[in-house]
């Protein structure tokens, strides 16, 4: 642990309530909350756009979010899920280490980069923030805070070149899946940043059915370059050219 940084100050009790019956909790009303919305309210899974406002600042903000936040799923998906037992068969823990340092700071500088322009596209334009909505503003704002405790866990991961902490995280997270009643007992005591990056993360998956969030499961690869807008030209001659702005993404 950093000496300058403690980890978060709790309690055994809290520290098995936060990262060993928080984590259930969040992934049940994310699965069950997601289904019941799909079923029940179907046409709010789809958002409204802004797409023919600052189309431009959209594009950049857009496409290096997406891009950004896929390779970030991927990877921490693959690195937190995947046994020690498998992929030490071709790359020691300490070199997993250093590939996912570098390949998420990578990945998490571009989705930062980007997520801050759709913020401030957001929050700047008067037209924009006039079509947004609290949970609108608030998921932005959640995600640019997950990001960035995200990319201050970087300098706590280099100062652990023997790869424990990433150790410990990978198996608390394998433990809360195959239902181990000790995970929680693997994240205590770790460095505030990951604490913080863990319960933050947890929360997303709180809020994920009531948020604008849900998108994501419905969301195409193909939008990655997209224009952002299209003409669409009807058959009959009496009918007028229209605009067709198509679904917005999740963070636009």
């Amino acid at each position: 642990m950093h000496p300058d940084l403690p980890a978060l100050p709790v309690t055994d009790w809290l520290n098995t309530a936060l990262f060993g019956f928080y984590p259930y909790i969040c992934l049940a009303v994310m699965v069950i909350g997601s289904v019941l919305r799909f079923d029940r309210e179907q046409y709010t899974w789809r958002t409204g756009s802004s797409q023919l406002l600052r189309r431009k600042q959209l594009m950049w903000g857009s496409n290096l979010f997406h891009l950004g936040i896929l390779f970030l799923f991927l990877g921490h998906s693959v690195g937190l899920l995947t046994p020690h037992s498998i992929y030490s068969i071709v790359i020691t823990a300490e070199a997993k280490q250093l590939l996912a340092i570098i390949a998420g700071s990578i990945a998490g500088a571009v989705c930062f980069i980007g997520l801050t322009l759709l913020m401030h596209r957001r929050f700047f334009d008067a037209r924009i923030r006039r079509t947004s909505t609290f949970g609108d503003n608030a998921v932005l704002v959640i995600l640019w805070v997950q990001l960035s405790l995200g990319l201050a866990t970087v300098p706590f991961s280099l100062a652990h070149d023997d790869a424990s902490v990433m150790l410990r995280l990978s198996s608390w997270a394998q433990g809360i899946l195959t239902f181990k009643p000790d995970s929680a007992d693997l994240v205590r005591g770790l460095d505030w940043p990951y604490q913080a990056h863990l319960l933050l993360g947890l929360t997303i998956f709180l809020l994920f059915p009531f948020t604008r969030l849900v998108h994501i499961l419905s969301a195409p690869v193909w939008f990655l370059g997209r224009r952002g807008w299209q003409l669409v030209r009807t058959r009959h001659r009496d009918m007028p050219t229209r605009l067709a702005g198509g679904l917005q993404s999740p963070a636009e």
